[in-house]
């Protein structure tokens, strides 16, 4: 097993969502992630750093489970133990997902796809009625915050992708989340793009003390836009430290020499 590279780390009494002796093995055999153990602190930018099939992307979604875990468990503060059911409902009312592909309908104006994020809060039969009218006021702030109020009537597949990705990032905001999680979400985006929507989501878990989880492979931004890296290689948690840790010896750990 890799050493783990440790710098000092985050207050353990805010730790808001901990990972303990997590390992996924996929149905081919698969082993994504090796046994992780991690907590994960509030009012923190983390980014997952680390080259492809390293297992960013599993780790962040065992976060709410879109991956289950083989073994090991996720524990949320004020939900519990993720397990499927009533507790993994609510921690995912309340979890913002961005996705690398916007994962928004093309069809539907930016207003009603900001709103869809408002659904898991309702049973079914009420999602078949328009929204109330306190919501659509409150996806039109989301829509504000992300700097697309002009936009909010515009079909999203008139809009650029870099204006797609931040309809996505509203669309989770408008879940008022208590954790967001992002997964390569600017990986289909040019670097001007990129910085905008990094510096957005940022700015957003910020100033709403929204703990932020990302998994990126583009090593400058993490060095920009993260309060933590998480170092992954080969399944395996190699660093956990700040930014100006990411020297050339770090590097090599979590890249291969």
């Amino acid at each position: 097993m890799l050493n783990v590279l440790n710098e000092p780390s985050a207050d353990t009494t805010s730790t808001f969502i901990s990972v303990t002796g997590v390992k996924v093995v996929y149905p081919n055999g698969t082993v994504a992630l090796k046994p992780i153990s991690i907590d994960f602190a509030d009012n923190e930018v983390t980014v997952l750093l680390g080259p492809s099939g390293a297992g960013k992307s599993t780790l962040l979604k065992t976060l709410n489970r879109l991956v289950a875990p083989t073994r090991g468990q996720v524990d949320v503060r004020g939900v519990g133990t993720l397990t499927p059911g009533r507790v993994l409902r609510a921690h995912r009312r309340r979890t913002g997902m961005v996705f690398q592909q916007h994962q928004l309908i093309g069809r539907l104006t930016v207003l009603q796809n900001v709103l869809l994020g408002r659904l898991g809060h309702y049973p079914f039969w009420r999602t078949l009625l328009p929204m109330p009218r306190q919501d659509r006021q409150w996806a039109l702030e989301c829509v504000d915050r992300v700097g697309l109020l002009e936009k909010a009537l515009v079909r999203c597949d008139a809009l650029s992708g870099g204006q797609q990705q931040r309809v996505g990032i509203a669309r989770a905001l408008a879940q008022r989340p208590h954790l967001m999680l992002a997964d390569e979400p600017v990986a289909s985006l040019d670097p001007a793009a990129s910085e905008r929507v990094l510096s957005l989501l940022r700015d957003i878990c910020r100033q709403d003390s929204i703990p932020a989880i990302i998994s990126l492979h583009q090593l400058e931004y993490a060095r920009q836009f993260a309060d933590r890296i998480i170092g992954l290689s080969h399944g395996e948690l190699v660093y956990d430290g700040p930014p100006s840790g990411l020297n050339q010896k770090t590097l090599n750990t979590i890249y291969g020499a």
